[in-house]
């Protein structure tokens, strides 16, 4: 079954590029183009699309308050959501995040990765692979309240489930985590999940921001 993707952005020449590398994919399907958010969330509603691709800044509706509207229903039917963004725009990302995206990725991306990265959160994972997604994380958490704002929340966790999201509040993949703690990769998976369920967590991108947000890890620098 293909991925049926949405792509919203104010930028024609842009739009179009995205649409055209991500329709010649055999594994694709783009199902609509939007100008402004609120051309996105009209036609996310009418395309049910498996992934949004949305740009950050643009008329009419920005793509916070888009992303805002298209999550407020969780559900079966639900679309992920990709943020499109610049280093420039730091706290409209993590806010974006924090609404429950998957993901986000710079404009300036190779096409392999743009393709790349529509697969990883239509799988329902979310983006946080590459090194420049950890450092933008790290300016997102620098960005924010030094004091814990919901330090209650890890309260159900075990200390070793505790372990597993430090590392992966700093970005490590389940591999790497498994190499650090000496537990098989499965056992990482294992221990994700049950932190996802315990917390109420869509996914890692949101593990995330509660492992900052609790204060569990610290911004380096």
């Amino acid at each position: 079954m293909s991925i049926r993707v949405l792509v919203v952005d104010d930028q024609a020449m842009v739009r179009a590029g995205f649409a055209a590398l991500l329709g010649a994919q055999p594994d694709m399907e783009v199902v609509g183009q939007a100008a402004n958010g609120a051309e996105g969330v009209a036609l996310a509603a009418s395309t049910r699309p498996d992934v949004v691709l949305m740009d950050v800044r643009m008329p009419v509706l920005n793509g916070l308050d888009a992303a805002a509207q298209i999550l407020a229903r969780p559900g079966p039917g639900t679309p992920h959501v990709l943020m499109l963004t610049t280093f420039d725009v730091d706290d409209y990302v993590y806010d974006a995040l924090q609404l429950g995206a998957s993901g986000f990725l710079l404009k300036d991306a190779l096409a392999e990765e743009l393709v790349a990265a529509v697969r990883v959160v239509a799988a329902g994972e979310a983006l946080l692979a590459p090194s420049v997604t950890k450092r933008l994380i790290e300016q997102f958490a620098k960005s924010r309240p030094r004091a814990p704002l919901h330090p209650n929340r890890l309260k159900g966790l075990t200390e070793r489930e505790r372990e597993v999201l430090v590392l992966v509040g700093k970005g490590l993949a389940n591999q790497e985590i498994a190499a650090e703690l000496f537990i098989a990769e499965q056992t990482v998976k294992t221990h994700v999940s049950k932190i996802l369920a315990k917390l109420q967590l869509r996914d890692r991108v949101q593990a995330v921001v509660l492992a900052y947000d609790t204060g569990l890890v610290e911004p380096a620098g």
